[in-house]
């Protein structure tokens, strides 16, 4: 076996619907806060869907010159500002380190959708001639969010971003785990952001018949594992992490938040946008993260499921969960998405601090508006509902699955010397 390096995590930064920096986004899982409210990125009264889970009071203006926002899809100005905390809480100080081995691995799972539909709009609504802004390409390519958070800092260590669907940061936190662990880099920053409230994104979800339509009772829509699940509702934001070598963040003496000791990746090879009915790429991703931790399925005390709230994702998942486990009593499961809605790209990320809180807080995040569990995919599964459980939680795990097949899961360990 090859020596690896520990990697542990530094510093998170967080823009949610449920919160814009990363604490905000903790109280609200701890307290069930939804996150969904009526669309107001654009008229939505002709949509199956009218709701989404938007980030609310966000200015890009607050931090970022008018030049910036203008040059900047949406998707951008959130990678910016979430790794911008994370740097912050990680007490980075770029001028004292090596920018050499200091990069960033970020992705999403549309990019520049906005800017593109923009753009097009603008295009076939005009006189037919091709005036396209200039920044049209870079706005919306999906590798500009990555190349802009090390532009902006001086970063010259390895920068890429990953495209795997709703799994794309969960990717990009294995691959920025893998690339410190093999002496690679000293220190990665690494997650996704997502800008998909817009008439583009809703629509197709719609025309795929895989959102809500709950309209008239939006706040409650995503509701994991319940029997009147309809689907998934959309959410935007992004979630940064700071991963760094052990010993590079001992010697600056900063502040440890956690551990990240596996990450294993699969896939269903099954269906354009189904998961396998067993959950078949899910159980492989899982016990390939086990396995690469040298765990055992019963040392996992909470898990982050991918839960997104559709009726055949959320009951495949979990019965490769209990594949895995068994009955497992030991183990908390709760779906995070019943509060934020699915952040697509960002939604690993954003669940990887989610599991990072939990190992140094003891304590589960609940799903919420699951008033029924699905008895015939439950089974006797222990699922975390209404209320946060406190309990002690040495390590986590976190699920990320997206169209195409895509497999992703992570372990996060609470930390010690």
């Amino acid at each position: 076996m090859p020596e690896y390096k520990r990697v542990v995590i530094t510093g998170v930064g967080a823009l949610t619907p449920i919160g814009n920096d990363a604490a905000s986004f903790g109280r609200a899982l701890r307290a069930g806060v939804s996150g969904a409210a009526p669309i107001t990125h654009f008229d939505a009264s002709k949509f199956k869907t009218r709701f989404a889970c938007e980030v609310k009071g966000f200015d890009p203006l607050r931090f970022l010159d008018r030049q910036e926002v203008r040059k900047y899809d949406l998707f951008t100005q959130y990678a910016l500002v979430a790794a911008d905390e994370a740097i912050r809480h990680a007490e980075l100080e770029f001028d004292q380190l090596n920018r050499n081995r200091i990069g960033v691995i970020w992705g999403s799972g549309v990019g520049g959708l906005g800017t593109l539909q923009e753009q097009i709009s603008e295009f076939a609504h005009g006189d037919g001639t091709p005036r396209f802004n200039p920044f049209m390409g870079a706005k919306m390519i999906i590798d500009i969010a990555a190349g802009l958070i090390s532009i902006k800092h001086g970063l010259r260590g390895l920068n890429f971003a990953t495209v795997s669907a709703c799994a794309t940061s969960t990717t990009a936190l294995i691959d920025a785990f893998n690339y410190i662990r093999w002496g690679k880099a000293d220190v990665l920053i690494s997650g996704g952001s997502e800008a998909a409230v817009n008439e583009t994104g809703i629509g197709s979800y719609n025309a795929l018949r895989a959102l809500s339509t709950r309209n008239e009772d939006y706040a409650t829509a995503s509701r994991p594992f319940d029997v009147s699940r309809d689907g998934f509702v959309v959410g935007e934001g992004a979630g940064a992490l700071i991963l760094e070598e052990y010993e590079h963040a001992r010697r600056r003496g900063v502040p440890i938040l956690a551990e990240l000791v596996g990450g294993g990746m699969a896939a269903d090879a099954y269906h354009l946008t189904g998961t396998h009915p067993e959950g078949e790429g899910a159980y492989l991703s899982m016990e390939a993260a086990l396995n690469d931790a040298g765990l055992h399925a019963a040392q996992i005390d909470y898990l982050n499921a991918h839960a997104t709230s559709t009726g055949l994702g959320d009951a495949s998942e979990l019965r490769a969960i209990g594949r895995v486990f068994g009955p497992a009593p030991h183990l908390h499961i709760s779906a995070t998405k019943s509060m934020t809605g699915h952040l697509l790209g960002a939604a690993g990320a954003v669940e990887a601090i989610a599991c990072v809180q939990a190992v140094q807080q003891d304590v589960v995040p609940p799903t919420i508006n699951t008033a029924q569990p699905d008895p015939e995919i439950t089974g006797r599964l222990r699922l975390t509902l209404g209320q946060p459980a406190y309990r002690p939680i040495e390590y986590a795990m976190s699920n990320s699955f997206g169209f195409g097949g895509h497999t992703a899961t992570l372990i996060v360990k609470k930390f010690s010397a």
